[in-house]
């Protein structure tokens, strides 16, 4: 029996052998057929010698051997990689120092000015953020991480396993005194003045996790504890008004534990980082991207597993405590929280162990990278609180392949990781909250658009790359030279914070020191504005700040804000976009951005202030909508016109908050800035502030009129009209018969104006809009006033003409004698 056995096990090798034979040699098949063809000449026509047979035995004995000693190799292979991943054994020093050899060979060209940049931008980030009390205001100057790298595996590494996933433990030891990071301090009170704080020697010790992910494609790393971190500190001046060399109290501790706690929240287990390593790099830097977060479901959820919890806490909390009953004796409803930064959202309440949302967010990411916080709470019936009872989260970074990397913890410390290698390509990923079974999240993932620096985006990247209209290095210089127009179209589901339902909400943009607001929208938790606004772009990648407020009786209440990276904008392509709000659970502002860009020229600014003929014209008609200043809700209204030292001021309007002034001014034009103060006139008191605005007219068009109703500044409501032209009389065109300013085309052009208004007068009478007829009337009148003139113009023109013609006809005749001696025949 034994024996039969053994030959059926022998005969499946043999047959295993056949098959990896024909697998590595493809030609066999087709000299079997011709062994055979020689053995039947051999055998019925004429006989081949033996040497033929016992060839091809040979071959075949040592195919085989050949295959079984592979199968040997191979097998040991297996058995000593499982018992080197199972005991962990610590290779030696002389492995790792290849590794250390490379760093050096290019930590100094390559590694480090990009370490250096990448540092320097977060370093500066949360120096603003978290700055010490003694410090006013701190600035990064200067940030290099010298020519020492660190230093990997000097005690030894060793890899393990857990489930599938391969881990590396690996040393960590950073010990350099070349690193040169100067910062520049303005002390706060009572010290004052000014200090150089240099860090010039940095000491991390520590302990890592390598572990590798997506088949090799990416790795992900952290330090299983919190690293020994020491800074060393040096002060210097800081120039005038600056104090002595001296260590300045409690500043070395302060960059010491503001280190420690950015590793903690970054890098130490199990906030894991991850290092992409893409077979192609773009060279693209993403700086912002649009992400679509659906919320599945969440499984295996039970009040039970968090009885007795010590991490738990409550929102909204009272007095009241959590009981037992809540859990036990009802079912368990719960939504979740989802935070990406300062932007948050909920779900609905659902019930059961197995809630299903489906629920769809828009969010916005302000960086190439960004990490999603899912927070489970549970809502108690009864009570007005809510029980936090765990949270999960999910990181994502860009690739430079153009591609996007998700990736969280797993069960037992593994990794989940999935990549998307194209924007708009959904991914699912379930992922388990953090505690012992408590349960696990199921969302789905769409990273609908990646913005870069140079203005393209990942699904345009292809036809944006080729237009360079956008300036690479516009981005470093403070002021670009370019305008952003940026138009707020509407509102979605913004908040309301009223009891009875009213909400007045506006909207207030602020770039760089520059703030617009738009107008209130009336009980409107979806309003619409369709205003626009413009501002001087400034580079170095400044934020648009947006805040939406609703109007209230005594102060008016945020109801949301949010920041916009205005970074890689083209000309002639608007950005479209609908914002999320921050600091509040629902709400959209969609803006419509463009960038504009003004051709330089001899009449632009900064040139055509040398003009000695060139003036500003500005017309102040009226304003509407003016915040009541006297008791008895008027106002006394007028306008104190700023131009650069000059000052001028119309006349006061009495009682009234929709004043008309309809006066004129004039100044030289040489690019001062105009400000408009709207005031309250008192005989008695001081004059009170009721708004003001800047009136931006250095990119105007020479001699075309600019009509604007611009909102005022520093106060709830309220809008001023004016024209404004900038006259430049060397640019006039001169009057021809091809000309626009022909007769007959302006009376074309004067006709087609009465048709229109008439039109809109009639559309206007019927919707009852008296505002709207009187306004129409008063263009009306001045379009016919306009066409008196044109005709009176005309008719003297056609009279002066006659007179030409007359004369001309006079002069002809007296030049010549025979239609003199004509004339004189009796």
């Amino acid at each position: 029996m034994g024996r039969t056995k053994r030959k059926l096990v022998d005969f499946n090798e043999a047959v295993g052998s056949l098959r990896k034979l024909l697998e590595e040699q493809p030609l066999l098949p087709f000299v079997i057929p011709l062994l055979f063809v020689l053995w039947a000449i051999e055998r019925w026509f004429f006989s081949l010698s033996n040497w033929v047979l016992l060839a091809v035995a040979v071959w075949a004995t040592i195919q085989y051997g050949s295959y079984q000693r592979r199968n040997i190799v191979e097998d040991f292979n297996k058995k000593w990689m499982q018992v080197t991943l199972q005991s962990s054994p610590v290779t030696p020093l002389e492995h790792c120092e290849w590794l250390n050899k490379l760093l050096l060979e290019v930590w100094l060209n390559y590694i480090n000015p990009k370490l250096s940049l990448r540092f320097a931008f977060i370093v500066e980030r949360r120096l603003k953020h978290l700055k010490s009390k003694l410090i006013e205001k701190i600035e990064l100057q200067e940030f290099s991480l010298g020519s020492r790298p660190p230093l990997f595996g000097l005690h030894g590494t060793h890899w393990a396993t857990s489930g599938d996933q391969r881990i590396m433990h690996c040393s960590f030891d950073w010990d350099t005194d070349d690193v040169n990071i100067l910062l520049f301090a303005k002390l706060a009170m009572p010290l004052m003045g000014t200090a150089r704080i240099v860090v010039n020697s940095i000491h991390i010790k520590g302990h890592l996790l390598l572990m590798p992910i997506l088949e090799g494609k990416a790795m992900t790393y952290s330090f299983v504890s919190t690293p020994d971190v020491r800074l060393g500190v040096a002060f210097g001046s800081g120039g005038s008004q600056s104090l002595p060399a001296t260590e300045l109290p409690g500043v070395s501790s302060w960059l010491i534990k503001l280190a420690t706690d950015t590793l903690n929240k970054r890098l130490v287990e199990p906030r894991r980082q991850c290092l992409a390593l893409p077979a192609e790099d773009l060279q693209k830097k993403a700086v912002g991207g649009i992400l679509y977060v659906t919320v599945v479901s969440a499984s295996k959820l039970s009040g039970s597993n968090w009885k007795g919890c010590a991490s738990r806490k409550h929102i909204n909390s009272s007095e009241d405590t959590y009981t037992e009953d809540s859990v036990n004796g009802k079912e368990l409803q719960t939504f979740l929280e989802i935070e990406l930064e300062e932007l948050t959202r909920k779900t609905d309440v659902r019930a059961g162990s197995s809630p299903k949302w489906d629920t769809t967010f828009n969010l916005i990411l302000h960086d190439n990278a960004g990490i999603l916080r899912f927070h489970l709470y549970e809502r108690t019936l009864g009570n007005v609180k809510y029980d936090y009872l765990t949270s999960c989260e999910i990181k994502m970074r860009y690739v430079p392949d153009d591609s996007t990397i998700f990736w969280a913890i797993g069960p037992n410390s593994t990794v989940i990781a999935k990549h998307a290698e194209l924007c708009g390509k959904e991914i699912e990923m379930t992922v388990p909250f953090e505690g012992v079974n408590l349960g696990e999240l199921t969302v789905r993932l769409v990273l609908k658009e990646w913005q870069f620096s140079d203005g393209s985006h990942s699904s345009t990247s292809f036809s944006a790359s080729s237009r360079h209209s956008l300036s690479g290095g516009s981005n470093l210089f403070p002021r670009t030279g370019r305008k952003i127009c940026i138009t707020v179209v509407e509102g979605k589901d913004l908040v309301v914070k009223d009891k009875i339902g009213k909400s007045d909400p506006y909207v207030k943009l602020q770039y760089g020191k520059a703030i617009q607001r738009t107008k209130a929208v009336p009980r409107s938790p979806n309003p619409t504005w369709n205003q626009k606004f413009e501002f001087d772009e400034i580079g170095g990648g400044e934020y648009l700040m947006v805040k939406c407020y609703t109007e209230e009786t005594f102060s008016d209440e945020s109801i949301g804000s949010a920041r916009v990276n205005l970074e890689g904008l083209v000309e002639g392509s608007i950005r479209d976009v609908y914002i999320p709000l921050e600091k509040v659970n629902s709400g959209e502002l969609r803006l419509q951005i463009e960038a504009l860009k003004f051709e330089d020229n001899e009449y632009s600014k900064g040139s055509h202030g040398t003009l000695a003929n060139a003036w500003i014209e500005l017309v102040l008609i009226e304003a509407r909508d003016l915040v009541a200043a006297d008791l008895r809700g008027t106002s006394d209204p007028y306008v104190r016109v700023h131009y650069g030292n000059l000052k001028r001021s119309t006349k006061v309007m009495y009682k009234t908050l929709t004043p008309q002034w309809h006066q004129t001014f004039e100044f030289l034009d040489d690019g001062s800035p105009l400000t408009l103060h709207v005031k309250d006139h008192n005989t008695l008191l001081p004059t009170s502030n009721i708004g003001d605005c800047v009136v931006e007219y250095q990119m105007l068009p020479p001699n075309q009129m600019a009509d604007k109703w611009i909102p005022l500044q520093g106060v709830k409501r309220g809008e001023i009209h004016i024209q404004i032209t900038r006259k430049v009389p060397e640019l006039e065109k001169k009057p021809s018969v091809d000309s626009e300013s022909s007769p007959t085309k302006v009376r074309h052009q004067i006709s087609n104006q009465m048709k229109e208004m008439m039109i809109k007068l009639r559309s206007q009478v019927d919707e009852n809009d008296l505002e709207g007829v009187s306004k129409s009337l008063s263009e009306l009148e001045s379009l016919h006033d306009t066409q008196e003139e044109f005709m009176v113009q005309l008719e003297t023109e056609q009279t002066l003409l006659i007179d030409k013609v007359n004369e001309l006809g006079q002069e002809i005749f007296n030049a010549s004698p025979t239609l003199h001696r004509t004339a004189t025949l009796p």
